[in-house]
């Protein structure tokens, strides 16, 4: 038995044309052996009836919150505990946007709260509805709470735009879930360290040095690492993101408390030092706030130089991560650049982008913040350009790299490691 087989799969069909889909993906699920019970919201109902779907999964459907019989039983509590998995397909931009926000204002909504279960997602939208920073926003925030999403796929839609936001086929969510199955493992046993967002180095008590970094792309790989099996660390800077489901999560504000918390969370076996910390910081932190009155100058700031944590940790000794992976925010000569880096910060990989103002590639401005990344991802004897994608994309890609360095053994052949 493998992937999807034999699993009792509680789906819930939301409102959407893509609801069609569902019927089949119902009949497929059946033949992989699977146990369906099927939540049909109101929305929903528009396009399937309820009896097409207790007639295909042979199991009582679900609708109503507040029915007297179900609710007597605790159906939502019920619904949510005795299934191995939760599936909506097809997931609405009103489905996901109550999921982000933790409505409970019907059965489904109410059910996925209530849930201690893995959730997977077959989202199914118009294209700008898909493209909208509210939709992108609640998906990033589905996902660092340790959701899956698959797809969707581009093509032409009902409404005869053509975009992203197509459901994906039955067979490609199927396909999927046996990929996903595939990907929980490669990483069991393995320890991890992220660091991830900015540091903030106090001036006085009210203002700091800091960047722009979102804290999106660190927090994506904590995600997808333990969602691979890995046993993750990661140490925040200040961000507004929530803390990415299973993970064990250390909140710092400056360089000198990041450097403490990955010393403490060494030796590990992969370190990925995604966050962007501050080069400097004030020699001396005031106590009071600094006043512009009756000053005709800025003050003087005197900076000192924060030590440099990748190379720290990637520094040869007994504590030395077996892999260790640095990040590259470069304004010109990206490649070359980070090669450089990655020599001298003594790291086994390193992952460069482009943040320049004026790129070239329209795609590779507003890097800091944006949930799309462009990178390479450039080892010593190889540079990979990955395409624009979504962060938690990029961050997937990194760990199947990453598994699939431990599975065959690169680790040992990294000149880094090997000093």
């Amino acid at each position: 038995m493998s992937g999807i087989d034999g699993k009792k799969i509680l789906l819930i069909i939301s409102g959407g044309i893509a609801a069609y889909k569902s019927l089949e993906l119902i009949r497929l699920l059946r033949k992989r052996g699977c146990n369906v019970t099927g939540i049909v919201t109101k929305g929903g109902e528009q396009f399937v009836t309820p009896m097409s779907v207790a007639a295909l999964t042979e199991n009582p459907v679900y609708t109503d919150l507040w029915s007297l019989k179900d609710e007597t039983e605790m159906g939502h509590i019920r619904l949510s505990r005795e299934c191995d998995l939760i599936l909506v397909a097809p997931a609405s931009a009103d489905m996901l946007a109550k999921m982000a926000h933790g409505f409970a204002s019907d059965l489904a909504s109410t059910t996925l709260l209530a849930s201690d279960k893995p959730v997977y997602v077959a989202p199914a939208m118009n294209n700008k509805m898909w493209d909208h920073p509210a939709t992108q926003d609640n998906l990033t925030l589905l996902q660092s709470r340790g959701i899956t999403v698959i797809g969707p796929n581009e093509g032409e839609m009902a409404c005869g735009e053509y975009g992203l936001g197509r459901m994906s086929e039955p067979d490609e969510i199927i396909h999927a879930f046996d990929g996903l199955a595939d990907v929980q493992k490669p990483l069991s046993g393995v320890s991890a360290l992220v660091t991830s967002g900015p540091t903030h180095e106090p001036i006085d008590p009210v203002r700091f040095i800091g960047n722009k970094s979102s804290g999106k792309q660190g927090h994506a790989i904590a995600t997808a690492l333990a969602q691979y099996g890995a046993d993750v660390t990661l140490v925040s800077g200040p961000v507004n993101l929530p803390d990415p489901a299973g993970v064990n999560v250390i909140h710092v504000q400056t360089a000198l408390e990041m450097l403490e918390a990955c010393k403490n969370a060494t030796p590990c076996d992969v370190a990925i030092f995604a966050a962007a910390v501050a080069d400097w910081s004030a020699v001396t932190t005031l106590t009071e706030k600094i006043k512009k009155r009756g000053r005709r100058n800025p003050p003087d700031l005197q900076l000192k130089e924060n030590p440099d944590i990748l190379a720290t940790i990637a520094r040869p000794s007994r504590k030395r991560p077996k892999l260790v992976i640095g990040f590259a925010a470069e304004t010109e000569n990206v490649v070359d650049f980070a090669k450089e880096k990655m020599q001298s910060k003594n790291c086994d990989w390193i992952v460069a982008n482009n943040v320049a103002e004026n790129a070239e590639d329209i795609s590779e401005t507003q890097i800091f913040g944006a949930d799309q990344n462009h990178v390479y991802l450039i080892s010593a004897d190889n540079v990979e350009e990955w395409p624009l994608m979504q962060k938690s994309n990029v961050a997937e890609k990194l760990c199947q790299r990453i598994g699939d360095a431990f599975a065959q053994d690169e680790i040992l052949s990294c000149p880094a490691a090997a000093e």
